[in-house]
């Protein structure tokens, strides 16, 4: 089960994908909503629509000069270097998320912390209280 259709991600990505495309794109959908099934089981179809369609992109993106997601980038002239960097923490070719596709799956970096020795005094502050 996908989440998008090559159509979704076609019209994102205003591209016509040949035949063998449109196979790859399939397959990245079903890849990714594996993924997100795993990551955001919670998050609702519409968001995870829009991410898979991201996630596409940003896979079909390697094919082009500057992929997508990059950040900075920059080119040389005849000594034919190039360099790109990809935002969001993945590298291209795998499936990664944005920090823009966490925040509309409603996961992400949250502050907090939890210390197991907490638990036991306050185990041992209600034993005391029952005294």
């Amino acid at each position: 089960m996908s989440y998008a259709t090559v159509n979704d991600v076609q019209m994102r990505m205003l591209h016509t994908m040949t035949a063998d495309e449109q196979a790859v794109c399939e397959t990245y959908l079903e890849d990714a909503a594996v993924y997100l099934d795993t990551i955001a089981p919670d998050a609702n179809d519409n968001a995870k629509k829009i991410v898979s369609c991201n996630i596409c992109a940003r896979l079909f993106g390697v094919a082009v000069d500057i992929p997508v997601g990059a950040t900075q980038g920059s080119m040389s002239g005849l000594g034919y270097a190039q360099s790109w960097t990809i935002s969001g923490g993945g590298s291209t070719g795998e499936i990664y998320l944005s920090k823009w596709d966490r925040r509309l799956l409603g996961i992400g970096n949250k502050i907090g912390s939890r210390s197991p020795v907490e638990d036991l005094t306050h185990e041992r502050d209600n034993s005391s209280a029952s005294d």
